[in-house]
């Protein structure tokens, strides 16, 4: 059975940097879950951030740039976080090889996680198209990553690839 990594926000965990989550109630997630598919992960709270923690966003790119060194995550208030976040990236890649995932879903907008839009890095509400840290390295290793609002995509990849 092919497993599927999903951001633990959305499986009601309250791992989001505001201690609250972003629950998904959808039929083919909870039949992911009863079927034991789902591999869960929160990428800044696997490299050891705190819950609550400060809003963190991207300045000057994507994740693409920040994994490429020509971006930097930033927390509200100025700390560069850009360690935590590779770092973060890099346990979500070493549980999708553990388990052989090759399909993510990931919350959208997040700094690691956003799969088609990010903030902007000027802590003004903005988003713009990009990606966030983890969800770039994902596709850089192959595996497909899908936002929330995109689950039955994930649900036909997931039968694509396992059949």
């Amino acid at each position: 059975m092919r497993k599927v990594l999903m951001s633990a926000c959305l499986l009601g965990k309250k791992v989001r940097y505001d201690g609250g989550n972003l629950s998904v109630h959808d039929q083919l997630v909870e039949r992911w879950v009863s079927e034991g598919r789902i591999v869960s992960v929160c990428p800044e709270v696997e490299a050891g951030m705190s819950i609550p923690r400060k809003p963190a966003e991207i300045f000057g790119g994507s994740g693409n740039s920040v994994l490429d060194g020509e971006a930097e995550v930033f927390e509200k208030g100025g700390d560069v976080v850009t360690d935590d976040f590779i770092a973060g990236a890099s346990i979500a890649l070493e549980l999708c090889k553990k388990f052989n995932i090759e399909i993510a879903v990931l919350a959208e907008s997040s700094p690691s996680c956003g799969s088609s839009f990010i903030y902007d890095g000027s802590f003004s509400g903005n988003r713009t198209p990009g990606i966030g840290v983890t969800a770039a390295l994902l596709r850089r290793h192959g595996i497909q990553v899908f936002s929330q609002h995109e689950i039955a995509d994930a649900n036909k990849a997931i039968h694509a690839t396992s059949a």
